[in-house]
C-alpha cells in the first residue's frame, strides 16, 4: 500500500493512537513472519477505529467480509458487548487456522464465528443464521465485489446500523481509474454518497475508510 499522506505524518498518527492489546501485537508479528501478504492487516489506525466504533455502537450482530488473520475481527469483538456475535467470512484456510489460535486465547474470541467460503454465498443464507438484522459490518475483501457486498449488506442492515468499507481510496487509484477493480470502488463510493437513505463520512485514514450509517 502506498502512503497517501506524508509518511512522517502517518507515523506520528500511529504513535499517538492507543496501542493494541499485547495479543494483537503478537498477531501482527506472527502474520508478518509466517503469512503471505501481511500488508493485508488493517493496522493500528483502522483497527483502533473499528474498536472505538464498535464500543460506541455496541452491536449485537456484526459481520466481517474478509477476515485474513483476525486482527480486525478481534478489534471489532473487543468493543462488542459480551452477548454480541461477529460472523467472519474468509476463503483462506491457513489464515482461518492461524486466526483461530488467537481467538482461542482472547477473552473476546467467543464472540467470533468464522464461515469458510465465498462471502457472496454466505450472504445469501446469512439472514437464516441471525436472530435479527445486522448492526455493524466491516467490508475488506476482494474489491471487484465491493458493490455486490455493500448492496447485500445494506439490505440486511437495520436502520441506524453501520457499514464500514476499507481501502476505498485504493492507493489513490480511484482518482484515475484504469481497471475494473478501480471502477468497482469508484461506483461503490459514488452510490453511497448519492443515496438519500444513507449518510456517510469518507475518512482518509490509511487507505481510505468509508463509514456509512443506514438511515431507513
Amino acid at each position: 500500500m502506498e502512503y497517501l499522506v506524508n509518511e512522517a505524518i502517518e507515523d506520528y498518527a500511529f504513535l499517538n493512537t492507543s496501542e493494541e492489546p499485547p495479543l494483537l501485537q503478537e498477531l501482527i508479528d506472527g502474520t508478518n513472519e509466517n503469512m503471505g501478504w501481511p500488508q493485508k492487516l488493517s493496522g493500528r489506525l483502522v483497527g483502533r477505529t473499528l474498536k472505538m466504533l464498535s464500543a460506541i455502537h455496541q452491536p449485537e450482530r456484526a459481520l466481517e467480509i474478509g477476515m485474513f488473520t483476525g486482527y480486525s475481527a478481534l478489534s471489532i469483538a473487543e468493543g462488542m458487548p459480551e452477548t454480541g456475535k461477529l460472523i467472519c467470512c474468509e476463503t483462506n484456510p491457513r489464515a482461518i487456522d492461524y486466526a483461530q489460535t488467537f481467538f482461542d486465547r482472547s477473552e473476546h474470541g467467543h464472540k467470533i464465528e468464522v464461515i469458510f467460503g465465498r462471502a457472496l454465498d454466505t450472504l445469501e443464507t446469512l439472514a437464516e443464521q441471525l436472530d435479527g438484522p445486522l448492526d455493524f459490518t466491516f467490508i475488506d475483501a476482494d474489491k471487484r465485489n465491493y458493490l455486490n457486498y455493500y448492496l447485500k449488506v445494506k439490505e440486511l442492515t437495520r436502520p441506524g446500523g453501520l457499514i464500514i468499507l476499507d481501502n476505498v481510496l485504493w492507493s489513490g487509484k480511484v482518482l484515475q481509474p484504469e481497471s475494473d477493480i478501480d471502477d468497482a470502488l469508484v461506483e461503490t463510493n459514488r452510490l453511497i454518497a448519492a443515496d438519500p437513505n444513507m449518510e456517510n463520512v469518507f475518512l482518509t485514514v490509511r487507505d481510505g475508510l468509508n463509514v456509512v450509517r443506514k438511515l431507513r
